[in-house]
């Protein structure tokens, strides 16, 4: 029985037809409750608003899928512009699960990975996640090795044992470390030694990922807090100040969006390797989240990924009561291998 033909056409956010919007968020709460079931759906007007303020040095673009009239699949491709990492390209691929197994996903790969090789990028990156099993399978049979597993792992408020914190707090190095607290933009003064703090980053386990370090600069920076503005996205920083030499030792950052007030997303934690074995990464996660509890009662659970590799840091969640949600694997595949399995597909 021949299969129906599907359409791929380029979805541009801002715009787009409201008929192909609709199919688009309506696809986009479908695999969000796949991935994430606690999630709540998100809103067309924030769906919206979160495509249409994309800082352009990520260089992201998207394509759907149509069968019949409905809207069954979309890609989502990052062709970054920064100076490193521009052997890869970065790639989502999703198909509503009605319509998986028919030659949708294979269309929309081929799609992503013509234009990658286009850009001159040799290889195709993406993530899978436990909860969709699909997901896997897909990967296998594209041939894809696994670069890095990720735990997603979730702390839920009510289950956060203030005196513990408080005892962290008892045991801090204070004689020679200082804790910093910032929300919102960094002040200007201070970009030089943020640039610093998020190149620790790098440092962080990264499998077999084929990826080289990855710098902020201060003007990716700013873009980056415009985005978070306009998106309606907290930021706050917590950082450790050494004082003999008054370098910033370690930090911890969350972001919080005002669209789904019940999540908190637990982003970067990172001690330089010279200041590390003195209970920074628990001072600062601890500190943090006695400020999370008296200002942001709104909140219910926080989240955070590490690799599953990084026993340091997963060591400090479980003390403090996070426990695994999700499992996220990143895969990698040179664009050649996709065109060549694409091709005998069709």
């Amino acid at each position: 029985m021949p299969q129906p033909q599907v359409w791929i056409e380029r979805f541009e956010p801002e715009d787009a037809r409201a008929e192909a919007w609709r199919g688009f968020h309506s696809l986009h709460n479908r695999i969000r409750a796949e991935w994430w079931p606690d999630y709540p759906p998100r809103s067309l007007p924030v769906l919206r608003r979160l495509l249409t303020t994309v800082p352009p040095v990520w260089g992201l673009r998207w394509w759907v899928a149509w069968c019949r009239g409905d809207l069954v699949g979309g890609t989502e491709l990052e062709l970054s512009q920064t100076p490193e990492n521009r052997h890869l390209a970065w790639c989502d691929v999703y198909v509503h699960p009605a319509h998986r197994r028919r030659g949708i996903g294979s269309a929309l790969l081929r799609t992503v990975a013509e234009i990658s090789r286009e850009d001159n990028r040799r290889l195709l990156t993406f993530a899978t996640a436990a909860t969709a099993h699909s997901g896997e399978a897909f990967a296998r049979r594209l041939g894809a090795t696994p670069g890095l597993t990720q735990n997603i792992n979730q702390l839920r408020i009510s289950d956060v044992d203030p005196a513990l914190l408080q005892a962290r707090q008892r045991r801090a190095p204070e004689d020679e470390f200082r804790l910093g607290f910032g929300e919102g933009p960094y002040p200007e003064a201070d970009l030089a030694d943020v640039v610093k703090m998020h190149a620790v980053m790098n440092t962080a386990p990264r499998g077999s990922l084929d990826m080289e370090d990855f710098h902020w600069t201060p003007q990716m920076i700013r873009d980056q807090e415009e985005a978070s503005r306009k998106r309606g996205v907290e930021r706050w920083t917590i950082y450790a100040r050494h004082l003999p030499t008054g370098r910033i030792a370690g930090f911890t950052e969350v972001g919080w969006d005002r669209n789904e007030p019940e999540i908190l997303h637990q982003w970067g934690t990172g001690v330089f390797p010279e200041f590390r074995n003195h209970g920074l990464g628990r001072w600062l996660k601890a500190a943090m989240l006695e400020v999370v509890l008296a200002r942001r009662p709104e909140v219910k659970f926080v989240s955070t990924g590490n690799a599953d590799s990084n026993a340091p840091m997963l060591k400090i969640n479980r003390e403090l009561g996070f426990r695994l949600y999700n499992t996220i694997t990143l895969w990698q595949v040179p664009v050649e291998q996709v065109l060549t399995h694409v091709a005998a597909q069709a």
